[in-house]
């Protein structure tokens, strides 16, 4: 007996915690081994997939990238009613990363290929609405029988660039919530409002949340495509995605809801649509759904009308793409066993001569990420070396027997030119020169600092053959800084071409052999200034008239296309903004005395004044609608 209570005393001194009575919980938890932590929550992942091919190989790999534990991951997969190989691109990957996953539920057939009343795979007709509902149900029941911490209904046409999707939202503890996705236009997976028809309104809020003017966690009244649900908070009990179902629960179980607004104190007798039955129960429920934006977690496409071909889809996918790179720098390489399923994108010069890019040696990452644009893109491009302003000095710009115009000052700095751009000017001029040695009818020539809007290259090949249809044209701006508030008016039978008025930037321009030789007959070099106030003299648009004397033949033809098809890939201010031109050796450390001062004075690379309403328009133009759409 006095040897066992002996031992119980030094098993007591053994694991004795240094605790007094009433220590905080975080002193408790101070005493937690660092090597034993809490197992992360288990997710059943819900993805259903119809035609989705062409975007399966990128909505895998970037799936694949999410940092959760695979563990703790059970995988629910449906395809059916597919034309095309999307169930043998899955079970390819499957074959690859089943064994990595908690568990997989999958169920493929490829016995149909169209719903009943179905006019084409972008059509919704009440039996395919059902067949979704049903599955998305099913796929309820089944996470709740797994006793599944959470499910996440997955879209396979979201990309989650960010690999912390999953943990950031399971770290929220919300009953719903979904991460913001963006689109090619003004698209994404939430609403802030609701009509009494149960559809779509755009509100400020919206803009808002979309635009990240705010960052953080909204409640909204809609959230669809990736949404997170808490199987262990009691509400979700109510949560529905069928209409009969929740006509039921209002009926026997929600009494509450009748004070929940306008759109509960009746019995539902919205449109039988997964996504918006599903908001309904939730906000009915006194269910609170959630968006956050607080990380770029990735993008979406949007829905497409019945009368839409597939290739509209694959339209849409490049521009995601290239939004990608924009944001990214790079995109994420698709796993070699997937890559024999990628869609091709064959390159061409748009039926023009040539194309080609002018960039800095000293700038492989500005080349690396232009030449993976131009493959998704589909365009066939020339590298052409910059002249590197940092390799000039006077002694070089003297060989070359470069003189500068009298007065030059710059307007925003008010200084001589840079080296940089004198090295910029040389560029394009040897380009143009190439152009007359060559005998190039048409050429693009592109600058590294771009970025693409959403199609570029049918807008362009567009606007090239509006541009054919005239009389004749030396030059057309793809991309521009509007400087002054004077008239630009439409080109006469043409949709998408301006007489173009003073002018900043040479992002991107088409060229003819025609203007080319008016732009070298003009002996700039004899009288130097940046290339992008040259070009507004030699089509008589420049407000410096002294400027403008020097070169008394200006009869370039020169439009823009509308709405600009590029604009920079930076701005001043922004992160990771260079500029090789502005950021160099001055010519010369005394200004110019003979400077005619004007009031359109901008820093070249600030954002253009009316960019924004610009973008907003040209996004618009390509905005779809469609009961699954909110725009």
């Amino acid at each position: 007996m006095i040897k066992a209570a002996y031992i119980l005393l030094l098993f007591g001194i053994f694991y004795q915690v240094n605790l007094n009575f009433g220590d905080s919980l975080e002193d408790v938890k101070q005493l937690l081994p660092n090597d034993l932590f809490e197992i992360p929550s288990s997710i059943m992942v819900v993805i259903l997939v119809r035609n989705k091919a062409h975007v399966l190989p990128m909505f895998l790999t970037y799936f694949e990238q999410l940092d959760y534990p695979k563990e703790r991951i059970a995988l629910w997969i449906r395809s059916d009613h597919n034309f095309d190989n999307s169930i043998e691109i899955l079970e390819a990957w499957l074959q690859v990363v089943q064994s990595e996953y908690h568990s997989v539920n999958v169920e493929f057939d490829n016995t149909k290929h169209q719903h009943e009343n179905e006019s084409s795979s972008f059509d919704w007709p009440r039996t395919r609405f059902e067949h979704v509902i049903k599955l998305k149900e099913e796929a309820l029941k089944y996470a709740q029988k797994i006793w599944a911490d959470y499910i996440f209904y997955l879209d396979a046409d979201v990309l989650l660039t960010s690999p912390a999707t999953l943990r950031n939202l399971v770290n929220l503890k919300l009953p719903l919530v979904a991460p913001m996705l963006l689109s090619e236009s003004l698209y994404s997976n939430f609403w802030c409002g609701m009509s009494s028809t149960y559809y779509y309104i755009r509100t400020d809020d919206y803009i808002k949340i979309y635009n990240v003017k705010e960052e953080g966690i909204f409640k909204v009244m809609m959230i669809h495509s990736a949404v997170l649900v808490d199987l262990n908070y009691r509400g979700a009990q109510y949560l529905t995605f069928d209409r009969e179902q929740f006509r039921r629960q209002q009926k026997i179980d929600l009494h509450w809801s009748s004070t929940l607004g306008p759109l509960c104190r009746r019995p539902y007798e919205g449109p039988l649509d997964d996504i918006i039955v599903f908001a309904m129960s939730a906000n009915c429920s006194k269910i609170p759904l959630f968006v956050t934006n607080e990380l770029p977690f990735g993008y979406i496409l949007q829905p497409l009308d019945s009368s839409d071909p597939l290739s509209q889809d694959l339209k849409q996918l490049i521009n995601i793409k290239t939004n990608i790179i924009h944001d990214f720098e790079e995109i994420k390489e698709v796993d070699d066993y997937l890559k024999k399923y990628e869609p091709r994108v064959e390159k061409d010069t748009m039926s023009l001569d040539h194309i080609y890019l002018i960039n800095l040696e000293r700038r492989p990452e500005r080349r690396k990420k232009m030449l993976k644009l131009f493959e998704i893109l589909g365009l066939e491009v020339e590298y052409f070396p910059a002249i590197d302003g940092k390799k000039l000095d006077h002694n070089k710009i003297q060989e070359m027997n470069i003189k500068f115009m009298p007065g030059y000052e710059d307007p925003y700095h008010h200084r001589p030119m840079t080296m940089g751009e004198i090295g910029c000017f040389l560029s394009h001029y040897y380009i143009w020169q190439n152009i007359v040695e060559k005998k190039l009818d048409e050429v693009l020539i592109l600058e590294d600092d771009i970025r693409f809007e959403p199609y570029f290259k049918e807008n362009a090949e567009k606007i090239i053959t509006q541009a054919r249809s005239l009389k004749e044209y030396d030059l057309i701006y793809f991309g521009r800084k509007r400087l002054k508030d004077e008239s630009e008016p439409p080109v006469k039978g043409t949709d998408n071409l301006l007489h173009v008025g003073y002018s900043y930037w040479t992002l991107g321009y088409v060229l003819t052999l025609k203007g080319a030789k008016k732009l070298i007959d003009a002996q700039p070099l004899q009288n130097l200034l940046p290339v992008d106030e040259f070009l507004p003299i030699m089509f008589d648009r420049h407000p410096v008239k002294n400027w403008s004397s020097v070169y008394p033949k200006r009869d370039l033809i020169a439009y823009s296309s509308t709405p600009l098809l590029l604009y920079p890939s930076h701005y001043t201010g922004d992160v990771g903004y260079i500029s090789d031109t502005e950021d160099s050796v001055l010519l010369s450390n005394e200004p110019s005395s003979n400077y005619t001062q004007f009031n359109q004075a901008q820093l070249k690379s600030d954002r253009e004044l009316d960019f924004m309403q610009i973008k907003h328009e040209s996004t618009q133009s390509h905005v779809k609608s469609s009961s699954k759409d909110e725009l």
